[in-house]
């Protein structure tokens, strides 16, 4: 594909980016992806990666992208070796009554969780089998499938949505927390998340507790690489070196969980920042010159669990 040679051009390489553009490319447009960073040094790569809407708005069209995106990744399920997805059973569970969430219909294996089901401390929850994404794993199946396509993925950054405009008629803005100032956009904002990945001491389902709106929140996730703690969730945070004393609190809480997190050897540190809004961004706007961009950004901590719905709302957005 020459430089000039294409229909539209995806700024940002997490999954976001990567599945905008593979709806493109696969319904015959010729697409280019420019990532400022590798994709697996994306936001994308380090998530946990458990499909829940968490941390994102609107409610409505939420629920419509998250349910799109379940039927996707439960198809993917079918080959988690090259995809990386799988279906994981799991409990959510919380210290007092849990209402059922609204997304409870789309989950078919839902249910309440009987009491000798749910951990120490724990009065009510529920038990559902969701997808559970190993993502550096992912992204490399999500590249390998958009090369197939007949995309490009390129190492580079814009510096404005006029000059990727100045490469194709067709923008579509993938950015993340990079969208702060590049549209610019000062309603996205940042929300730190570290976390810690231990040697699995042989968890084989994961745990959420519910409500975690606050700074500390607790999350088991087993997967290929190791057992996934969490974690924080630090509003307005830009800083991405893990802290020590954060980690500490973090397998802490694990622990109450389940005790065999506390001696399990530590492999790795995490941390990266959740690109929030009050709402999702994904609509299309006509640039100064006549070039269109489709603004697909804003998904808080939920991009693994909406990004096929976005994907295909925004991919027809750039047809019109």
């Amino acid at each position: 594909m020459s430089p000039e040679s294409c229909d539209a051009i995806v700024i940002g390489g997490g999954v976001i980016g990567l599945t905008t553009a593979i709806r493109l490319a696969e319904s015959g447009a010729r697409v280019r992806v420019w990532s400022r960073d590798p994709v697996d040094r994306t936001t994308s790569a380090i998530a946990g990666a458990l499909w829940e809407p968490y941390r994102i708005e609107p409610r409505e069209r939420v629920a419509a992208w998250s349910r799109r995106t379940f039927e996707v990744l439960g198809e993917l399920a079918e080959r988690p070796e090259k995809t990386g997805v799988r279906l994981v059973p799991g409990v959510q569970a919380l210290e007092g009554d849990l209402p059922l969430p609204y997304w409870a219909d789309t989950v078919r294996e839902l249910r309440r969780a009987e009491p000798d089901e749910l951990p120490p401390g724990y009065t009510s929850g529920f038990r559902a089998r969701l997808p559970l994404v190993d993502m550096p794993t992912h992204l490399r199946y999500l590249s390998r499938r958009l090369v197939a396509a007949g995309g490009t993925l390129e190492h580079r950054t814009a510096t404005s949505l006029g000059q990727a405009a100045e490469h194709a008629p067709r923008i579509v803005n993938c950015t993340g927390l990079a969208a702060r100032d590049l549209v610019p956009d000062p309603r996205v904002r940042p929300v730190q998340g570290q976390l810690v990945v231990v040697e699995n001491p042989g968890v084989t389902e994961w745990f959420v507790r519910a409500g975690e709106e606050g700074a500390e929140a607790v999350y088991l996730f087993p997967q290929p690489y190791g057992l996934l703690l969490g974690g924080t969730a630090h509003d307005g945070v830009w800083d991405t070196t893990p802290d020590p004393a954060v980690a500490k609190g973090i397998i802490d809480r694990c622990a109450a969980v389940d005790p065999r997190v506390a001696t399990a050897r530590v492999l790795e540190h995490r941390a990266g920042l959740r690109p929030v809004r009050d709402e999702v961004r994904l609509e299309r706007e006509e640039l100064p010159g006549g070039a269109v961009c489709v603004h697909n950004y804003g998904h808080g901590g939920a991009g693994i669990t909406v990004c096929w719905g976005c994907a295909e709302e925004a991919a027809e957005a750039v047809r019109k």
